[in-house]
């Protein structure tokens, strides 16, 4: 039968396009256990994942490949968030990372930078744009031993495929620190409601497939501490961007919201049409720390530039050792070229960097696994790294 076109399946969407009734029906649902059969439990409607379950399955490909198909319903159609508890099981490298961490921070506000924050007063909390890339070049090794870690390549696979950019930007909540808005995020989250109204309402249903938003805890996260606020199966609403900007969806955010309590080493990932706001911190004593995670698709344009020729540069070295000292296996070592090096080869010159097998040039991570596989010396590495570079040029 052919398709039949829908003269109430609006291509434009604005204010008048909002309605709560309709928004209501499609957030206060429950989530059934048939939908998450492979959670350890469900808590406010939110499956939680026994990361030592995840890791013991490695080997089991299509036991992963359902376990993350299964990650991938409750993103798109189901409550929208997944927690992995433990994901990180190693405290003593969580504590090294937020220490390498917060000299970042202390050297940037000896500095006063006076960077601007997302939805919370500028100065609020502390934060540290493009950690991902600066962890890298302050401590190699340790990004290495961070980012082997195999749940967050599961989970964004399951969600953007292959080739997908990592980046991260931390935030420290001090004592007293302020909730955030309720909002949307990366992309349409940042555009005004005039903006937004320009865009298609199948670009609106575009945007939050090219994103996974995520945190790592670098602490225990008890309730008091402000843990993130977020309201389960409101990304399935089409004009959610939109609402979002409104008094009466705020409200009813305020009063409907959930909080999951984290313990160090916890994960948090949700699909990024959520509505959420980082919550008040009313503890009197703990300095809330999340490693915060925008992962953009490789079809996409991440939040944030991140020079990856660099880290690879200062990568290549120190993943050398961890293979050849048998640090970390094949497998580990994949997760960690995924997080540093550029996988997807395009945009690219075609007129000098024409693909002589196959359909596309090498990428920065079919490189980067070609040297370490044929053991390459540092300097040969840098220079083949830097040629490539310089075919991605116009000239």
């Amino acid at each position: 039968m052919d398709q039949v076109l829908n003269a109430n399946d609006a291509v434009w969407l604005d204010v008048d396009s909002c309605s709560m009734d309709d928004f209501r029906r499609h957030v206060e649902v429950e989530t059934p256990t048939e939908l998450v059969p492979l959670a350890s439990d469900l808590s406010s409607n939110i499956p939680l994942y026994d990361s030592a379950a995840v890791k013991n399955s490695l080997d089991d490909r299509d036991g992963l490949m359902t376990l993350m198909a299964e990650w991938n319903r409750v993103l798109s159609s189901g409550p929208g968030i997944v927690v992995f508890r433990q994901a990180h099981d190693n405290p003593s490298l969580i504590d090294d990372v937020t220490a390498v961490l917060e000299t970042i921070i202390a050297e940037e506000e000896a500095q006063a930078a006076g960077s601007g924050d997302h939805f919370a007063p500028a100065g609020a909390n502390s934060r540290v744009w493009n950690a991902h890339e600066k962890l890298c070049i302050a401590d190699p090794r340790l990004f290495a031993l961070y980012n082997a870690n195999p749940i967050i390549p599961l989970i964004s696979r399951a969600w953007l495929g292959p080739h997908y950019q990592i980046t991260t930007q931390v935030n420290v909540v001090r004592p007293g620190g302020k909730a955030q808005t309720c909002h949307r995020d990366y992309h349409m989250g940042f555009q005004t409601a005039d903006d937004l109204a320009r865009y298609p309402a199948r670009v609106h249903e575009l945007t939050p497939l090219l994103t996974l938003q995520g945190a790592i805890a670098h602490c225990d996260m008890p309730i008091e501490s402000g843990p993130t606020k977020l309201l389960p199966y409101s990304q399935t609403y089409r004009p959610g961007f939109i609402a979002t900007l409104q008094t009466e969806y705020r409200d009813y955010f305020e009063a409907n919201c959930v909080q999951l309590p984290l313990e160090k080493g916890d994960a948090l990932f949700f699909n990024p049409a959520v509505f959420h706001a980082a919550g008040e911190n009313r503890s009197s004593d703990i300095h809330r720390f999340a490693n915060l995670m925008q992962i953009g698709s490789g079809y996409g344009r991440s939040i944030e530039i991140v020079d990856r020729l660099r880290m690879s540069k200062a990568m290549y070295p120190v993943l050398l050792d961890l293979k050849q000292s048998g640090t970390i296996g094949a497998s580990e070592l994949g997760n960690v070229i995924a997080a540093c090096a550029e996988g997807y080869p395009f945009p690219a010159n075609l007129d000098i960097d024409s693909p002589l097998t196959g359909m596309a040039p090498e990428s920065q991570q079919e490189l980067l696994h070609r040297a370490l596989g044929e053991n390459w010396p540092a300097d040969q590495f840098n220079h083949a790294l830097q040629q490539q570079a310089d075919r991605k040029r116009s000239h």
